[in-house]
């Protein structure tokens, strides 16, 4: 299926990814980091960082969190000990699926 040309982005989600643009463009410019060394680091073209600090919406969502989290941009409300409670949460849940629902931790031996 082809991906569309113009998609419609709500107004609160459009000034919310304009917002975060803002944010990671001042931490950027904070923490003394050049637009090319950023896209270095990110492993991305400088048009892209560009474009995030632009607010782009077409931006994936992994390029914008990696340079979020390379200029120091809190994505979440919670710290690190709240996430850290969290993923001992979600591990409790993971444990309680029956074990065809996880991965085999054996290494398959392939070779004939």
């Amino acid at each position: 299926m082809a991906k569309p040309l113009n998609r419609a982005y709500s107004r609160y989600s459009l000034e919310a990814i304009a917002l975060l643009g803002q944010m990671i463009r001042a931490g950027r410019i904070e923490r003394k980091i050049t637009g090319e060394e950023m896209a270095g680091r990110m492993g991305a073209s400088r048009a892209l960082v560009q474009r995030i600090e632009k607010g782009d919406p077409g931006c994936s969502i992994g390029a914008v969190f990696e340079a979020a989290a390379i200029t120091g941009v809190s994505l979440f409300d919670a710290d690190r000990e709240q996430l850290a409670t969290h993923r001992a949460v979600t591990g409790e849940m993971l444990r309680l699926l029956p074990k065809t629902a996880r991965r085999s931790r054996r290494e398959i031996k392939d070779d004939f």
